[in-house]
């Protein structure tokens, strides 16, 4: 005698809702840490290109005092950047650069202030630190700006600005650079261009984030994760200054 089998039960509606979310990180947020990784590898092999070429150059093998700029060798950063906005001729190796410094690094500051009161849903909070992280971003480009002008011009009554003989050198652009070896001056064109172009566009995005914020559109989605996005990316830009920084202005 032949037994029949009840045959299972089919729901009346398939479908498939996808994998849990990994590492409970949104698509978005995935997404950005992509974009950073692959950024990471671009801005890597321009410091690992600057440090093979600089360690290739030959250096200053006198005293320190008795620098002078001649293309025979690699500058010594703080006779380079040395010079102050409206104090002609006060040496202050490396000051400027690094109040630049710790402008963008305080912004990232502000930024992570502005996704934690995104967290807590404060939309006044937001406002106010992603306002003062856009401050900042501005603040250290304008720095930027008067650094290559600096650097393009001249060093003027700078005391440290000395060729061989003893008189002022001019500044510097893509076809000639009296600080030392051409490379120097495209290196610094280009890495710090780079980079600021990076901030630029970090500071873009900030202003629209702080539009839609201004507008409650955030509120109005119930989620503040536009704003930790964008901070990934301005927390990338700062840390990845920390590694020019190093390279550029004390290697």
């Amino acid at each position: 005698m032949s037994s029949i089998h009840a045959a299972p039960a089919v729901p009346e509606k398939l479908t498939w809702a996808g994998g849990s979310e990994p590492l409970k990180a949104s698509y978005g947020k995935i997404m950005m840490w992509f974009f950073l990784l692959s950024d990471t590898f671009t801005f890597s092999a321009l410091l690992v290109a600057y440090g093979m070429i600089r360690f290739s150059q030959p250096a200053w093998a006198g005293a320190h005092e008795q620098f002078y700029f001649a293309t025979t060798h690699w500058p010594i950063p703080d006779k380079v950047f040395a010079a102050l906005p409206f104090m002609h001729g006060v040496e202050a190796p490396l000051i400027f650069v690094g109040i630049m410094t710790f402008i963008l690094i305080f912004s990232s500051v502000t930024m992570v202030l502005a996704v934690e009161a995104g967290h807590r849903g404060d939309r006044a909070a937001v406002e106010k630190w992603l306002l003062w992280t856009i401050i900042g971003g501005f603040t250290f480009l304008g720095s930027q700006a008067w650094e290559w002008s600096h650097f393009i011009h001249g060093p003027e009554l700078s005391l440290a600005a000395k060729d061989a003989l003893g008189n002022p050198i001019d500044g510097a652009n893509l076809t000639r650079n009296p600080y030392g070896p051409p490379a120097f001056a495209d290196l610094f064109f280009f890495i710090t261009g780079f980079h600021g172009t990076h901030v630029f566009s970090g500071v873009i995005l900030n202003i629209l984030v702080f539009f839609n914020t201004a507008t409650g559109l955030y509120e109005r989605r119930g989620h503040y994760e536009m704003v930790e996005k964008v901070g990934l990316y301005w927390h990338f830009v700062d840390l990845v200054w920390v590694f020019v920084f190093t390279f550029f202005y004390l290697v």
